[in-house]
């Protein structure tokens, strides 16, 4: 008996030793890991900047099943929120800066433990994007207690870092190199009345404004008791290359026509049938110019008539809004053409020689009369 007392006094011993020396560590951590990124800088700032992917690139959600991501608002930009729970540990996060391209700034909660983290995206060589990524903040007593039993704040985040970037550069690497193109020939596009906001955009920058304005249009259509007629789509009536700026109508297709009033930001239009090469783009936007190549390319080769009053319109049939993926993304591109005009059969009239008798024309019946039960029938 007297052992095991002795043995519980030294783990008692023990415990309040490691308790104040735990106590007595700083709880203030910093770490920073870099990694380079074999995808270009604009597809992985939007890939780390929605909070719906973090379930798939962050190495503790990957490595712990029983955690479940819940989003109660906007995912990405300023604003966006998300929290989580677990067997093991919970927390939540948001994203308090943004700026587009170049940086993003968040407040983690992990059990606890709260962190300002930083992420940073430049440019390198080959279209590849190095992504600095940066935590400081102050540890729970739990925490500084796994820390220091596991190698220091450094050793944990870090390799959590490290893992969860090689996640990131794996994942896109997947995400934007799966895609496919197909040119569905000529069609015939038929009429929709929407509603828009019509305005100047930078080309790179035009889904990005999709994605904000496309709920405002869905509230405007809830709001005003309309019911969409279809997916979301972006009529540019300019692309130039040279300035890389387009002008661009983002539209929500309604069911009726409608009038708004004066000095609305949201507008009304119809859109008229037009015939059009279609082109289908499955997958990551950054294919589209590709996709544009392709079309331009079939039409010189059937020698179509481009229609060159507009530019094109792109169906978001299944846009970011739908699916988090960008693998999975859907755009119908629709390219306006002349139609081609096809002659009129003509029969030949037969003339008889001269030496040859005219058949006289035999005299006509005049037609019965009819009663209006008849006609009505007709």
């Amino acid at each position: 008996m007297k052992i095991l007392k002795y043995l519980f006094l030294l783990l008692l011993l023990s415990f309040v030793a490691l308790s104040v020396f735990v106590a007595t560590q700083k709880g203030i951590f910093s770490v920073e890991r870099s990694k380079v990124i074999n995808s270009p800088r604009a597809t992985v700032y939007n890939y780390v900047n929605d909070f719906r992917n973090f379930e798939d690139f962050e190495s503790w959600a990957i490595e712990d099943p029983t955690i479940k991501m819940s989003f109660p608002g906007k995912t990405t930009g300023n604003g966006a929120l998300f929290s989580w729970e677990g067997s093991e540990a919970q927390g939540s996060g948001i994203t308090l800066q943004a700026k587009d391209g170049e940086s993003i700034h968040q407040k983690i909660n992990f059990d606890g433990t709260d962190a300002d983290v930083y992420w940073v995206f430049k440019d390198t060589l080959n279209g590849k994007t190095k992504v600095t990524w940066k935590a400081k903040g102050e540890m729970s007593f739990l925490f500084k207690i796994y820390t220091v039993l596991n190698g220091g704040s450094d050793k944990v985040i870090g390799t959590m870092y490290e893992k969860t970037l090689v996640n990131i550069d794996k994942n896109l690497d997947y995400e934007t190199k799966t895609y496919a193109i197909k040119v569905n020939g000529v069609v015939k596009k038929t009429e929709s009345f929407y509603i828009k906001q019509t305005f100047t955009s930078e080309i790179q920058k035009v889904n990005k404004n999709a994605r904000i304005v496309i709920p405002k249009l869905i509230e405007f259509s809830k709001t005003n008791n309309l019911y969409t007629n279809g997916k979301p789509f972006i009529i540019y009536h300019t692309y130039d290359t040279n300035t890389n700026l387009a002008k661009i109508s983002i539209c929500l297709p309604i069911n009726k026509e409608i009038f708004t009033s004066a000095g609305s930001d949201i507008l009304s239009g119809k859109l008229n049938s037009f015939v059009a090469v279609k082109t289908t783009l499955k997958g990551d936007y950054s294919h589209a110019n590709e996709a544009i190549a392709k079309t331009t390319a079939f039409i010189n080769k059937e020698k179509i008539t481009p229609d060159l009053s507009w530019s094109h319109l792109e169906i978001l049939t299944a846009g970011k809004l739908d699916v988090k993926s960008s693998s999975r993304l859907v755009t119908e591109i629709y390219y306006p053409v002349i139609p081609k005009v096809i002659p009129a059969a003509v029969t030949p009239v037969y003339k008889p020689a001269a030496s040859e008798p005219v058949a006289k024309k035999p005299a006509e019946t005049p037609p019965a009369k009819t009663t209006p039960e008849e006609e009505s029938e007709f």
